[in-house]
């Protein structure tokens, strides 16, 4: 019994590791959420529940927990790529030694993407994707 549980774990870590996206891949993903209002509301709502904890509540990773969580609030020191396609893959698959791969708990992509939404809002203004009306997103759904 041992053996067989033993044996579904390890088989799951590699089916986990073996639907990653490689990395130039990622760099081309466009995201099918659009940036409204409520994609960035929802994404904060997951932001708090997962990220706080590491990145802290308001993106700039100054609480001691993780020492090198990244600033999300600052897209030029990031290391693992800031366009939307790479945000996914760093939340979805997990970025460097320290940040886990977020797909356990978040299953549904629409979220990841709400995530990423939310996410690329904390930039500096200029450097943010611009939001859509409500109205638009409403005729999108």
């Amino acid at each position: 019994m041992l053996k067989a549980a033993v044996f579904l774990v390890i088989a799951g870590l590699a089916a986990a590791q073996s639907d990653r996206i490689p990395r130039e891949e990622a760099k081309k993903l466009k995201s099918p959420v659009p940036v409204t209002k409520k994609s960035i509301t929802d994404g904060r709502t997951i932001f708090v529940r997962y990220c706080t904890g590491c990145h802290g509540p308001d993106g700039k990773a100054t609480v001691d927990v993780m020492g090198d969580a990244t600033d999300l609030t600052n897209p030029k020191v990031w290391k693992s790529g800031t366009s939307e396609g790479e945000i996914f893959r760093s939340i979805r698959d997990g970025a460097g030694d320290t940040m886990p791969a977020f797909k356990p708990q978040l299953p549904s992509e629409k979220d990841i993407w709400n995530l990423v939404n939310f996410i690329r809002n904390m930039w500096p203004e200029a450097m943010r994707p611009p939001v859509q009306e409500s109205e638009k997103e409403d005729h999108h759904e």
